[in-house]
């Protein structure tokens, strides 16, 4: 039996189908003159001429023509605006072609494997992080370059590598990295099976079956539904046929989900709340840098129903800050609405669930759990450096980025001293969600602010009584946007 440990979850339980297929201006805290302004993003790369136009099927510009006497014919606007795409489009701009892909970190020395967990030594398999694992374990098989006829397409060994690596930046890091650890799992119980290399990839349904079975009654079904993902990641990136039985595959999930051990149930988190994070103020020195940094981190994110990680960083290593996946002071702006009303915008630009990032923003607050009074006073002791970490905070003659554990740590010690139990980072956003619920914002409005996509919005219903309260009582009114919100649509 394989004894590993539950991975979090990133993917759904259900049908295994694919998802649907910059630059900010300085943060301006004082309101401007006018009532507004907007932020835009920078593209990457000059996407404009005659190839984007071919594609999205416009004509291209064309130079003006002088004014002719003749009256052309009634349809004749219609056909000279048609224009076929040719090869001397394609000629004209060779330096669209292939644009540069995001840098990937650099190389590390992964740690040894898990005792029961090595897998038999490979070419196919070097030994690499979990999140590398996608990419560089390689099937029996490589991608084909035919077309339905079974004849050659001529694409060069790089275009077929550009496929590989475009589509390995379809997962964020830690999805890669929970699919790995998958990966991993499924190569030990290939070698404990004595499974050949060619049967592996694609890989049967029977066998795929197989593993579901072995695993089931060890670990939890979302740790192993996050390792038949990993699965079927490994095979799109190589561009390897997935063919699972979808019945069986669901049955079996379904079936593991009932045989869970009672060990792998994660304690739920708890949520922050006003009260708590006030009292977490008490045990803070906000003289301190670093204090003045975690709690003004602690209100942004609380009161903008955002990730921690998304204005944390995970490690002080210099070379793997990334202004365009972390949030800087470039990210941050001031808004008002034609009513005057006034919200803070950050924009991380690139989110778990959004490559291309997402905003998040917080209106100021009564108390002193007011995110605004926490981050002028973040200003005001650190400054604002141009460039790096949003909540970098004054170490020594410099900066030094607020990491995640660092974060926690210090409100694991808060906590402590207050004789109550340290809660989790993803309280944060839980809280946040509880607390505008509370204050009686309609649940679709929170569910668009804190950015929930699945229906684990939904639990927040069935765990907190306390939401329901209003929503029990003898009032109609109430009862008809319970319902409205909470029963399925009319199919």
């Amino acid at each position: 039996m394989l004894l590993v440990q539950p991975t979090p979850p990133t993917g759904p339980p259900g049908a295994f189908t694919l998802p649907p297929p910059s630059s900010f201006p300085p943060f301006p805290f004082l309101p401007p003159s006018s009532n507004s302004y907007s932020t835009s993003t920078a593209p990457n790369a000059d996407l404009s001429g005659p190839l984007l136009n071919a594609i999205l099927g416009h004509p291209p510009p064309r130079a003006p023509t002088p004014p002719t006497t003749e009256q052309p014919h009634r349809h004749a606007s219609k056909t000279s605006a048609k224009r076929k795409f040719t090869s001397s489009d394609a000629s004209d701009a060779p330096h669209r072609w292939g644009a540069p892909l995001p840098q990937a970190p650099p190389p590390s020395v992964p740690p040894p494997y898990r005792p029961g967990l090595t897998p038999h030594p490979s070419p196919l398999r070097p030994h690499c992080l979990a999140r590398d694992r996608l990419k560089q374990w390689r099937p029996f098989g490589v991608r084909s370059a035919l077309d339905s006829l079974g004849q050659a397409i001529p694409l060069p060994p790089a275009d077929l590598a550009r496929i590989q690596e475009v589509l390995n930046l379809t997962f964020a890091d830690n999805t890669r990295e929970t699919y790995g650890a998958g990966l991993l799992v499924f190569h030990v119980f290939c070698d404990l099976k004595s499974i050949h290399e060619d049967q592996r990839s694609p890989t049967p349904p029977v066998l795929l079956s197989a593993f579901i079975a072995t695993l089931s009654g060890s670990l939890s079904s979302t740790t192993i539904t996050n390792y038949v993902y990993g699965i079927r990641a490994w095979h799109l990136i190589h561009g390897m046929a997935w063919a699972p039985n979808d019945a069986e595959l669901t049955a079996l999930l379904r079936a593991a989900n009932t045989l869970r051990p009672p060990s792998s149930k994660r304690k739920a988190h708890l949520p922050f709340t006003p009260n708590h994070i006030l009292a977490l103020r008490s045990q803070l020195d906000l003289s301190s840098p670093l204090h003045a940094s975690i709690y003004a981190c602690l209100t942004t994110t609380f009161h903008s129903t955002a990730r921690l990680g998304e204005f944390t960083v995970k490690t002080l290593k210099p070379d793997l800050f990334d202004a365009c996946s972390h949030v800087t002071p470039a990210h941050v702006s001031y808004t008002r609405d034609r009513n005057g009303l006034a919200t803070t915008p950050f924009h991380p630009p690139r989110t778990k669930a959004s490559p291309s990032g997402e905003d998040v923003s917080w209106a100021r607050q009564d108390g002193l759990t007011d995110p605004e009074a926490a981050w002028l006073d973040h200003l005001c002791i650190n400054g604002r450096p141009s460039t790096g970490p949003l909540f970098a905070y004054r170490f020594g003659e410099g900066h030094r980025p607020l990491t995640k554990s660092k974060f926690l740590s210090v409100l694991s010690t808060a906590s402590k001293q207050l004789g109550v139990e340290p809660l989790k980072g993803h309280g944060i956003r839980i809280g946040s969600t509880l607390e505008y619920l509370l204050r009686g914002v309609p649940f679709d409005v929170v569910k668009v602010k804190g950015r929930w996509a699945s229906d684990a919005f939904v639990l927040y219903l069935r765990k907190h009584a306390q939401i329901l309260v209003p929503y029990i009582q003898a009032s109609p009114a109430l009862h008809d946007e319970f319902t409205h919100i909470t029963m399925p649509p009319v199919r």
